[in-house]
């Protein structure tokens, strides 16, 4: 498929998007959710661009899809304030309610927000080109995530509303806030992956700064008038402007008690050693991944190719947990990467809102020629694209790229692609692939294409040592939300699933007394006339 090919994708006019997938308003953020105030905003703006350019008589233009503040290091401060107030050394409103309490107001939450759910998706779709259907997929698997995490909070409340007595000592163990979190997601699932950190956040008892992502930054903004309604002043802040502004200033205060942030290890890394207590800070990072999938030569070759294209080219292979390396065995190589070409030409190209796309615009504007740089670079160093239409260029959009045979010259043999380029690289040796894995700074996951029972048994083995997730003839993936989401070496700290998540942002405690009769009747009245939150029986159904 040539350019000019490529180019007729993108709507020649408005009228040509369906009336339901318009953007009829445009959306000029001039509000910052401060301490449970909408603190107006009449300073700088970014303004926001779909990657979904219009055609207007042969001159593409981005569409202007509004704009959102860009704050300063004083709107940053306040929101540290606020924050900081509200927890109040753990003696708060917030920290302090019941887990009853809290269900209660992030249920109002939810309800507000799926009231929404129109109005994000098509932002959702429009600011980082996802297709309709895996937007409204976003969104329903995030409210879900949050029903579940409802649900798990009960059992870990009902688990812990009994006391223990062991060794002559009476005690209840619980798990307790941790105090002020700052939050940032990802732009790819700026909504899911986002949620997923701040809603154990919050229903653990802490209280937040959220700092949206640069691309799908607007989609949040319809649901502050949630957060506003359903939560205490000063327990959900934003905090706008430029990150290497505002981001460092909060960090050196040492005020930050958590730092929770999906992305790049080398920001991360930053922004930890700027905090003067690093002892006293919590780290939940979801960082880079370099996930592999290892064809054996007792794979099934068709199964093998529909797994490896879905696991390294959905949504144009923009996800942490994508295949970003394919090795295959010497042996089947040729005909595994003539079936993968062909049917990666096959894939549906298109605007995010055409029904069954596969591939859609970039969301990042510099992403195309970093793209052309790695074709470039590998084809210098000996690879070819295998596939015809692979790396041809029309505005946002990227036909991907196969790249074919790939070696340790090549940038696309270590470095996170991010983006659609898939590179294979030729083994006769399983140990080679597993050299890869152990030398990678990254450790996230790796999929095993094969059929023998006995090859793949070895190979597990030193696999999950390696990394966190093996997959056994099937894409690397997060879900389902109840599994561990986690990494080794410089892709992750800490745990995310359902009920790990909760723990992440909460430490156990506990009130231990020695089981003598005075101390038996303080715990016995302090629990009959309800007189404690922590030391209690109660629990929720």
């Amino acid at each position: 498929m040539t350019t000019e090919q490529l180019s007729k994708i993108f709507p020649v006019s408005e009228n040509e998007i369906p009336e339901n997938h318009r953007v009829i308003n445009e959306i000029h953020q001039k509000e910052l959710l401060i301490n449970g105030e909408m603190i107006k905003w009449e300073g700088d703006v970014q303004k926001v661009y779909s990657p979904v350019f219009i055609n207007n008589n042969g001159q593409f233009s981005p569409k202007l899809l509004g704009s959102f503040p860009v704050a300063t290091e004083k709107e940053a401060q306040l929101a540290l304030d606020a924050a900081v107030k509200a927890y109040n050394n753990g003696r708060g409103e917030w920290p302090t309610m019941t887990i009853n309490e809290r269900i209660a107001c992030m249920e109002h939450f939810t309800n507000i927000m799926i009231q929404k759910k129109g109005e994000v998706v098509n932002l959702l779709m429009w600011e980082i080109g996802k297709s309709y259907a895996d937007s409204l997929k976003e969104f329903d698997r995030t409210v879900e995530y949050i029903f579940n995490t409802i649900d798990a909070l009960k059992d870990m409340d009902r688990d812990a509303s009994r006391f223990v007595i062991e060794g002559g000592i009476i005690g209840q163990i619980r798990r307790a806030p941790l105090g002020v979190v700052l939050c940032m997601g990802p732009f790819n699932y700026p909504l899911n992956e986002t949620y997923t950190l701040l809603i154990p956040a919050l229903l653990m008892g802490n209280t937040v700064m959220f700092k949206p992502p640069k691309h799908g930054t607007l989609l949040h903004a319809p649901l502050y008038e949630a957060f506003q309604k359903a939560f205490p002043k000063g327990v959900f802040n934003t905090v706008y402007g430029k990150g290497s502004t505002v981001v460092p200033p909060l960090m050196a205060s040492g005020k930050v008690n958590v730092l929770t942030l999906i992305g790049s290890s080398k920001v991360a890394d930053s922004l930890k050693k700027m905090h003067p207590k690093v002892n006293r800070l919590r780290a939940i990072l979801g960082l880079d991944a370099k996930n592999a999938a290892i064809v054996l030569k007792c794979a099934d070759v068709d199964l093998a190719v529909k797994e490896t294209i879905l696991g390294s080219l959905s949504f144009n292979g923009q996800r942490c947990t994508a295949i970003k390396i394919i090795f295959i065995h010497r042996s089947i190589a040729e005909s595994f990467i003539r079936k993968f070409a062909d049917e990666v030409e096959k894939l549906k190209i298109g605007m995010p809102w055409d029904k069954d796309v596969m591939l859609t615009p970039l969301p990042e504007p510099g992403k195309p020629d970093y793209i052309k740089n790695c074709i470039d670079d590998a084809v210098k160093n000996g690879a070819r694209v295998v596939n015809e239409s692979g790396g041809n260029t029309a505005n946002s959009f990227v036909f991907p790229a196969v790249l074919y045979p790939v070696n340790e010259k090549m940038i696309c043999y270590r470095e996170e692609q991010f983006g659609p380029i898939v590179p294979i690289v030729p083994f006769d040796d399983v140990e080679e692939p597993i050299e890869y894995l152990i030398s990678s700074d990254h450790g996230q996951q790796v999929s095993i294409f094969g059929t023998k029972r006995d090859t793949i048994a070895n190979l597990i083995d030193p696999l999950v040592n390696q990394v966190c997730r093996v997959n056994v003839n099937c894409q690397c993936q997060r879900g389902p939300d109840t599994f561990p989401f986690t990494g080794r070496k410089d892709s992750a700290e800490g745990t995310l699933s359902v009920y790990d998540a909760m723990r992440a942002f909460s430490i156990r405690t506990m009130v231990a007394a020695k089981q003598t009769a005075l101390n038996k009747q303080i715990i016995n009245d302090i629990v009959d006339k309800g007189e404690s939150k922590f030391l209690s029986t109660r629990f929720i159904f």
